[in-house]
């Protein structure tokens, strides 16, 4: 009688769990509320997210609770904040600023992927029934798990439509 390969590893005391692999960029499909993890082109996992509460459109100033789009950096990774866990997404950028400083604005800042408000669980937040955050992505607490575990600061990450 043949045996799984996991059967067999269990049997033999070793672990059957899979290393998560890192991700070397990071998708943002605003339209689809999705976020996609990805490795060459290999995708590693799709996560359904909320966005800012107003999201069509680039984020362009601060208090506009829209997600910017375009290409960025995610910088820094930071457990202590008003969220779940937060991955720092280094907008704005100089056109960002620039563009703000033309029309006479502050561009806003503090945009992260991050997990569910420290004070709030995903039911009463409405988490991805509505947008909900001032021009975040998030996601729930054990996706931000996996995904803290999957990226590390200085991925890049491309924020579509």
């Amino acid at each position: 009688m043949a045996c799984s390969l996991q059967t067999a590893a269990a049997a033999a005391g070793l672990s059957t769990t899979l290393p998560l692999l890192k991700a070397d960029r990071v998708i943002v499909l605003k339209s689809k509320r999705q976020m996609i993890l990805m490795r060459n082109e290999l995708i590693l996992k799709i996560y359904p997210v909320s966005l800012g509460r107003y999201p069509k459109g680039h984020k362009q100033f601060e208090g506009d609770a829209r997600t910017p789009e375009g290409e960025y950096l995610l910088d820094s990774k930071l457990e202590d904040s008003h969220f779940y866990r937060a991955i720092r997404i280094n907008y704005p950028n100089a056109h960002d600023i620039a563009y703000a400083r033309a029309m006479g604005k502050d561009p806003g800042g503090k945009i992260m992927i991050h997990g569910l408000p420290n004070t709030m669980s995903a039911e009463r937040v409405g988490h991805t029934l509505i947008d909900w955050t001032q021009g975040c992505i998030a996601v729930t607490n054990s996706q931000m798990d996996e995904i803290w575990q999957m990226v590390d600061a200085g991925t890049p990450i491309k924020i579509h439509p």
